[in-house]
């Protein structure tokens, strides 16, 4: 691949400007970050956004008459809105910010304890972050209800044969990722949700991996669950959203007791308040909930079109460099994934590996990623995981490959 003739429409050294991180040193090298799918890093419009606030009208929001409370207020209704925008979202009252994906799976498990039967069924896939596998199990154990894997094959890709075999009446609720972060499958989740909605099942997507990459339209997919963290898309910890359709957000139970979320409290009754906040329990997090707003702004600025055709530049490359190393294997071979690489070298440990990149400056992952029974059906105890972003470089990969070639030096 000419690496020079591929980036020419992708000004990715402006764009790395817009990230401080990116050009401080790590142990004496400059630093190479390939851990993105654990989170992303910032750009400086999404810092200055938190200081801004925090500077300049930080005060509680919806309650106060003031002025700070009011700015305050609209900045953090205008960043749901943009949410709801980004996501073509029908309505603004289904966009529900949470702490991230995690609390809004639980959110949704929470709810369906008074749905679900003994004897009624759930689908998960084999390819979930432990997020959303444990408190469906957490659920099942509650309700009696009965959770069944949809399994995937040794590409790394579900077995959609096998999950017509497992529909039925008796499903419930169907949960599968968008993208895979051990692997970066890109699950076909329209066909998913089209057979889950047939025998009347509903959906939950956990899109955490994905929106870094894509721009999911929320009214086509169909869905009827899609969550999503903002610190993987650039945007700051601990805020995220949950969307629901109307239908079900308001068959939900809240999640949690307290202000906000309450429409009338008397010592006899309490009635709850109308959605989104019904769900928004308690002082959110209303910085990151702004910032969030900002980091959408800054991807659509960039363009996902452009995000996706260069990542997809990057993961080419980055395969093809890495198959060159004798003894190096990839897991997760689908046609249809996004820019992450988990591989093994043979009879190497990879913390073994990603210790010694660490000591090269280069950032990666390595272990489980939350995503145990994967590597079970791999029979391995892990593997180095690199997630590429838009702003890493066809140099930074070349960085990589001889530092892997350096480290397997050393550990054989």
């Amino acid at each position: 691949m000419n690496t020079n003739s591929k980036s020419i429409a992708f000004d990715v050294e402006k764009i790395r400007k817009d990230f401080p991180i990116l050009s401080r040193k790590v142990n004496g090298y400059p630093l190479v970050y390939l851990d993105n799918a654990a989170t992303s890093q910032k750009p400086q419009v999404v810092i200055d956004a938190l200081v801004d606030y925090y500077s300049n009208y930080n005060a509680n929001i919806h309650r106060g008459v003031h002025s700070l409370s009011q700015e305050a207020t609209d900045a953090y209704e205008q960043a749901r809105e943009k949410i709801r925008a980004h996501f073509n979202i029908k309505k603004t009252r289904e966009v529900i910010f949470t702490a991230g994906t995690t609390h809004a799976i639980n959110l949704v498990a929470s709810g369906f304890r008074k749905i679900l039967q003994k004897g009624d069924e759930l689908i998960v896939s084999a390819l979930e972050h432990h997020s959303n596998i444990v408190p469906w199990q957490m659920l099942c154990e509650e309700t009696g209800a009965v959770l069944k894997v949809l399994p995937m094959n040794e590409q790394g890709e579900l077995d959609l044969v096998e999950y017509i075999n497992l529909l039925s009446n008796k499903t419930k609720l169907v949960f599968v990722n968008h993208i895979s972060n051990a692997l970066g499958t890109i699950n076909p989740i329209e066909e998913i949700i089209e057979k889950a909605h047939k025998v009347g099942a509903a959906v939950l997507i956990d899109g955490a991996q994905a929106c870094s990459h894509i721009k999911p339209d929320l009214q086509t997919l169909n869905a009827d669950f899609y969550t999503c963290s903002a610190h993987k898309m650039c945007g700051p910890t601990g805020v995220g959203i949950l969307y629901g359709k109307e239908g079900w957000l308001a068959k939900l139970p809240p999640y949690q007791g307290g202000g906000e979320m309450i429409k009338e409290v008397t010592f006899e009754k309490t009635t709850y308040a109308e959605l989104p906040h019904k769900f928004e329990a308690g002082t959110p997090n209303i910085a990151d909930g702004i910032a969030f707003g900002v980091a959408l702004d800054y991807l659509n600025t960039i363009g996902f079109d452009a995000i996706a055709n260069y990542e997809n530049q990057l993961l080419e490359y980055a395969t093809e460099k890495l198959l060159e190393i004798e003894g190096l294997k990839i897991y997760g071979t689908s046609a249809h994934k996004t820019s992450v690489i988990s591989f093994n070298i043979k009879n190497i440990h990879p913390y073994d590996i990603g210790t010694i990149l660490d000591k090269l400056g280069i950032a990666v992952r390595t272990g489980h990623h939350c995503a145990q029974p994967i590597m079970d059906f791999y029979n391995i105890p892990g593997t180095v995981r690199a997630s590429f972003a838009f702003y890493n470089t066809f140099h930074e990969i070349d960085v990589l490959v001889e530092a892997i070639k350096k480290a397997k030096v050393m550990l054989t």
